[in-house]
């Protein structure tokens, strides 16, 4: 249960805005991010003299993408602030983003006031409504002395259990109101929200029996391992075991991908062995993963005879894709805890050897003979950063080809939009993580086609002077769905070309921000070093070869079966399922 941890009494005269900014102070809001306008004037009034830091955004999206890229740095809620109507519709994209991918964050959006609601006023939208089926939960408040209640409830819901955005909708005249109430620490009134218990010894023991005698085992470990902070428990479990590790695209870090038993990401765009692994293994425990579409695209054929446990804090994950043979709801790190007691170790000595034999035929690899390609230089961001930055990306080819080389050790360092997978995330997200961490070096690596939709933040970063590096790959495409249309769609471009790209090395200067570029081969490392040794914010605009496509690759709708490692010299059939 979410706490105050400085429990305070009101003082006189207090408007409901003044009661919710102490509120925020009192859980330990460092930063709001956001955007102001007429609704939401009572709030950003209360800000004024107080001891949080209200972070001027560019766009609502943004303050939603900083919000959620400085709760994953962090485990802290992000807080977002706007104004209603456009301001709050704004959001949604960033909301979305939070709620796939189980992101604490709390959205406060102002609200015309109570007489006009539902009589379209001036920029009035019934955000709550829009967003209902995309938040954890929501408050429409309509009482001034219910601010108190219901931002401790919304903290509480928010970041326990499986974590989720929550937003509250706050007309004007309730946060301009008097407060009159007694206490700014009431008790919380939820009788429907319950977070899952840890399950019984019995339920556990019983579950860790079910190894026994595997000779293949194969760990999945996805974002609620993450979330959970389970990677010690997992790398103990794991070690015990003698099991391989591989992690979905929101697990990478949470078992260290330099760990001789880690076989990297698996899935569609996953590493040839992380998939031959899926499909060799006898037995299959996933750890905070939901089994979801981009590493299971056809269930017929997931794991065929492979024993399958499922642990997992949300009940309705369970048997909602993979219907498993054991499962255990509750908090992975408490669960995994537990296992390593009573787990015995396992003999995968054969099973291992065959892993390595496929590391060794089916490597990750690039070549260099046709140009600079985004391979080399994120294997060479990897390199000259020693894997140690906080990384944020976009969504597309550059994100996949990041999950391959850019190896994490650490959860906490590793930021993408999985579920919606939103263009537009890398950059705000960085910014918030780089609040979050002020002494890390924070690493945004976008495409040109996601940067183009939220590079109105690089004021946000010259007005703060955050030493945020962003690495623009620049391939001139909307490079994935080109990827799709060559390999399925008989090379018919539609949609996908971005003639007319700035020169984004010009662009940054224009903010007032460092530019550096590099198209050969030959400059790669130089030019990284310099960039990532600069005090302040920097861009690198990195020009790659236009048409370069991720492998392997496993097209939607089919399984790890249908693999494919190397580029197809024949035509593809059209797959089934989404991108």
């Amino acid at each position: 249960m979410t706490k105050n941890k400085k429990p305070i009494a009101p003082k006189k005269s207090l408007t409901g805005a003044e009661a919710l900014i102490k509120c925020l102070e009192s859980y330990g809001v460092e930063y709001v991010f956001g955007l102001s306008g007429g609704a939401a004037i009572p709030i950003f009034d209360a800000l004024v003299g107080s001891k949080i830091k209200l972070i001027l955004t560019r766009h609502e999206q943004g303050a939603t993408h900083m919000a959620d890229g400085y709760a994953r740095a962090t485990g802290k809620p992000g807080v977002v602030l706007v104004t209603s109507g456009p301001g709050a519709t704004n959001t949604v994209t960033g909301i979305l983003t939070a709620m796939m991918d189980s992101v604490p964050m709390i959205v406060l959006t102002g609200q015309t006031i109570r007489s006009m609601l539902g009589k379209d006023a001036f920029q009035e939208a019934d955000i709550s409504g829009i967003t209902m089926p995309i938040v954890k939960h929501s408050y429409l408040v309509k009482e001034t002395n219910d601010i108190p209640r219901v931002i401790k409830e919304a903290f509480h819901i928010t970041n326990t259990g499986r974590p989720g955005p929550v937003l509250i909708d706050l007309p004007k005249d309730v946060t301009s109101g008097p407060f009159t109430g007694e206490s700014l620490d009431p008790a919380m009134d939820i009788p429907g929200y319950h977070v899952p218990p840890k399950p019984s010894a019995t339920e556990i023991k019983k579950f860790a029996k079910l190894f026994k005698g595997a000779k293949k085992p194969l760990l999945l470990i996805g974002h609620g391992a993450v979330i959970s902070r389970a990677s010690k428990a997992i790398i103990a479990l794991a070690e015990k075991l003698n099991a391989p590790v591989t992690n979905t695209l929101l697990g990478k870090g949470s078992f260290p991908e330099t760990h001789k038993l880690s076989l990297g990401m698996l899935g569609m765009h996953g590493t040839a062995y992380a998939n031959k692994a899926l499909v060799n293994c006898d037995l299959i425990c996933s750890i905070g993963s939901r089994w979801d579409d981009r590493i299971n695209g056809n269930n017929d054929e997931f794991c065929i005879g492979a024993k399958k446990l499922h642990i997992d804090i949300d009940p309705a994950e369970i048997g909602k894709i993979v219907k498993p043979d054991a499962s255990l709801i509750g908090d992975a790190r408490q669960i995994v805890e537990e296992l390593v007691k009573l787990v015995e170790p396992l003999e995968t000595t054969e099973w291992q050897k065959e892993l390595n034999y496929y590391k060794k035929e089916f490597p990750l690899k690039y070549k260099t003979d046709k140009g600079l390609t985004a391979q080399q230089v994120l294997d060479e961001l990897y390199k000259v950063t020693k894997g140690d930055a906080i990384v944020t990306t976009d969504v597309g080819q550059h994100q996949m080809w990041a999950a391959q080389f850019y190896l994490t050790n650490d959860g906490d360092k590793w930021l993408s939009s999985g579920g919606a997978g939103t263009m537009g995330y890398g950059f705000p997200s960085a910014i918030g993580a780089q609040f979050g961490k002020p002494n890390e070096l924070v690493v945004a690596i976008v495409g040109d086609g996601g940067f183009q939709m939220t590079l109105c933040e690089l004021s946000t970063i010259f007005v703060h002077k955050l030493p945020v590096k962003i690495l623009v790959i620049d391939n001139k495409y909307l490079g994935m769905v080109r990827q799709w249309q060559e390999l399925f769609f008989d090379n018919r471009y539609s949609g996908v070309d971005l003639e007319g790209n700035p020169d984004f090395v010009k662009l940054a200067e224009a903010y007032g921000i460092k530019g550096f570029h590099v198209d050969k081969v030959e400059n790669v490392t130089k030019v990284l070093s310099e960039a990532m040794a600069y005090k302040g914010p920097a861009l690198i605009h990195a020009e790659v070869i236009k048409e370069d496509n991720v492998f392997p690759m496993v097209p939607a709708g089919k399984s790890a079966y249908h693999m494919i490692i190397e580029a197809p010299t024949t035509k593809l059939e059209k797959p089934t399922g989404s991108t």
